[in-house]
C-alpha cells in the first residue's frame, strides 16, 4: 500500500468516526441497571425481608413483536393460583404511619399525589407478575429523597399496576415506578450489585409499557405456571375476585384492511389478540392497515400476535427518536387459508398471552407519565369489555375516581360479562390481502435464574412488545 493510499484510508476512517460520534450525541445510549428476581435493592423504601411482596423464578421472558407495549394488551402480565404476591395493606400501613411521614412524602411525590391520597391510590392498584423483562424508571430512597434511575426488571418480579396498566410499585421493596422515557432500542444494560445476567435474557424480549388510552375494569392475566389458564382480575383487587378462562380457546382475526393502526389495535385487543409490528418505530395511529398476518378469519389462541402491515410512516413513542418507518408486508409462503386449530408452530410470534405493538391506542396521544397523576386517561374510556371474561364480575370495591387534573376525568370503567365474541368494526371491510399465517409458539418454559458473572450489555437497536382490558 502506498503512503497516499494509506493516508486516504486514515482520512476515511476519521470522517466515519466523526459521523458516528455525531449520531451518538443526537441519540445517546441510556444506561439501565438490571434488577433480578430476589436481589434486594440497596436503598429500598421498604425493607425487603418484611414480606411485602413475593417474586417467582418460574418465569422466562416471553418473545415479543414490538418493544413498546400498551398496558391493556392481552397477556402482558401474569398471575398464579396463589394471587397474594403483594401485601398492599402492609404497604398502606407503613406509608400512613406518622413515623414514616418523610418517606411517604417522597414516595407520593414520585406518583404526583399527596400523602393523604396514598390509601385511595393504593386501592386502585392491582398486583401482577411480569411476563417480560420490563424497562421502568425506578426510584431508590436516599437522604430522605426519591432518587430516580432507569432499570430493567426481570420477568417474574411482582409489581402493582395502575388503572391504565402502567407499572406503579415494585412489590418486594415498595419502590415507586414510572414509565421508561428512553429509546428502547438505545439502551446499555448493566448487571451489577448482585444482579447477575439471568437465564433467558434476550434484548429482543425487553419491553417498555405505555398507558392504555382508557381506564381498565379488569386485567386479563396468564397463569405463569399453567399458561392454558387465563385469569381475569378486577382492577383494585388482590386476587380474591379472580375468575378464569381458557387461553387456548380460538379467537377470530377481524377484517382490518383499510382501518387505521389505532383502530385495528383496539379491535384486536377486544378480540383477545395483540397487534404486532416490525421495526423500531411504532406505526402512527392514522397509518392505514393494508394487510394482516394471519389474514382475517384465521383463528388464534388468546394473546397471539397479528402482524399489521401499514401504508405510511410512524415514529417511535418510547421516548427516543427512531426515524420514520413503514411496517413491511408479511412474508408470503403461498398459504392463503386460515390456520387450523393445531398447536402453533414455535419460534415466530409471541406465545399465548404475549402480544406486541401499540394495541388499543386511541388517536389522541397517550397521557404522559409527567403530566398529572397516574390513572387518568387522555381520552374517554371505551365501553368495550375485557376479552375472555367468563362471567359478570364487579369488584366489591369499585375504583375510586382519580385525583383531578387539567385533563377531563374519565368515566367509570365498564365491567365485563360473559366471554365476548370477537370485536367487529363498523368500518366497511375492504379487500383482504392474501397473507400467510404466522408461525406461533407455545409459552416459553420456565427456568430459575442462574448466577452468571456480572456483565454490562452494549446498546440494543432492535425492537422488542405486551395486557388486556
Amino acid at each position: 500500500m502506498t503512503l497516499r493510499a494509506f493516508m486516504h484510508r486514515i482520512t476515511v476512517l476519521a470522517i466515519s468516526a466523526l459521523l458516528l460520534s455525531g449520531c451518538e450525541k443526537g441519540n445517546p445510549l441510556t444506561v439501565v441497571k438490571a434488577v433480578a428476581v430476589g436481589v434486594p435493592s440497596l436503598a429500598p423504601f421498604f425493607e425487603e425481608n418484611s414480606g411485602l411482596g413475593r417474586d417467582t423464578t418460574a418465569v422466562r421472558s416471553q418473545p415479543v413483536q414490538g418493544s413498546l407495549q400498551q398496558g391493556d394488551t392481552p397477556g402482558l402480565y401474569g398471575g398464579s393460583k396463589q394471587p397474594t404476591i403483594c401485601d398492599v395493606a402492609k404497604l398502606e400501613r407503613f406509608l400512613t404511619d406518622p413515623r414514616n411521614h418523610q418517606k411517604a412524602q417522597a414516595w407520593a411525590g414520585v406518583l404526583n399525589i399527596g400523602t393523604a391520597e396514598i390509601p385511595e391510590y393504593l386501592h386502585r392498584l392491582t398486583p401482577v407478575l411480569l411476563r417480560h423483562d420490563t424497562l421502568v424508571k425506578n426510584h431508590d430512597y436516599k437522604k430522605e429523597k426519591a432518587v430516580p434511575y432507569n432499570s430493567l426488571l426481570q420477568a417474574g418480579i411482582s409489581i402493582l399496576v395502575d388503572e391504565q396498566g402502567l407499572p406503579a410499585v415494585k412489590c418486594s421493596c415498595g419502590n415507586p415506578l414510572r414509565p421508561f422515557e428512553g429509546d428502547t432500542g438505545r439502551i446499555s444494560v448493566q448487571f451489577e450489585d448482585g444482579n447477575k445476567k439471568w437465564a433467558g435474557y434476550e434484548r429482543e424480549s425487553v419491553v417498555a409499557v405505555k398507558p392504555a388510552p382508557r381506564k381498565l375494569a379488569r386485567i386479563a392475566l396468564v397463569d405463569v405456571q399453567e399458561p392454558a389458564r387465563g385469569i381475569n382480575r378486577p382492577v383494585g383487587s388482590t386476587g380474591d375476585k379472580d375468575t378464569t378462562f381458557n387461553t387456548k380457546k380460538r379467537r377470530t382475526v377481524p377484517d382490518l384492511a383499510g382501518t387505521t393502526f389505532a383502530r385495528a389495535s383496539r379491535e384486536l385487543i377486544d378480540a383477545g389478540l395483540a397487534a404486532g409490528y416490525a421495526g423500531q418505530g411504532v406505526p402512527s395511529d392514522g397509518a392505514k392497515v393494508t394487510a394482516t398476518d394471519p389474514p382475517a378469519g384465521a383463528e388464534l389462541p388468546f394473546g397471539q400476535y397479528v402482524m399489521l402491515t401499514v401504508a405510511g410512516s410512524g415514529t417511535s413513542t418510547s421516548g427516543g427518536k427512531s426515524g420514520p418507518t413503514t411496517t413491511p408486508p408479511p412474508p408470503s409462503s403461498g398459504a392463503k387459508t386460515p390456520p387450523t386449530s393445531s398447536p402453533p408452530k414455535p419460534g415466530s410470534s409471541g406465545p399465548s398471552g404475549s402480544s406486541g405493538g401499540r394495541p388499543g391506542e386511541s388517536s389522541s396521544p397517550p397521557p404522559s407519565s409527567s403530566s398529572g397523576r397516574p390513572g387518568v386517561s387522555s381520552s374517554p374510556p371505551s365501553s368495550s369489555t375485557a376479552p375472555g371474561s367468563p362471567s359478570p364480575e364487579k369488584s366489591s370495591r369499585p375504583p375510586s375516581p382519580p385525583p383531578s387534573t387539567g385533563s377531563p376525568p374519565s368515566s367509570a370503567p365498564v365491567t365485563s360479562s360473559a366471554p365476548p365474541p370477537p370485536a367487529t368494526t363498523s368500518v366497511p371491510p375492504t379487500s383482504r390481502p392474501a397473507t400467510s399465517p404466522p408461525a406461533t409458539s407455545e409459552p416459553a418454559t420456565t427456568e430459575p435464574a442462574t448466577t452468571e458473572p456480572a456483565t454490562s450489555e452494549p446498546a440494543t437497536d432492535g425492537p422488542s412488545s405486551t395486557v388486556a382490558a
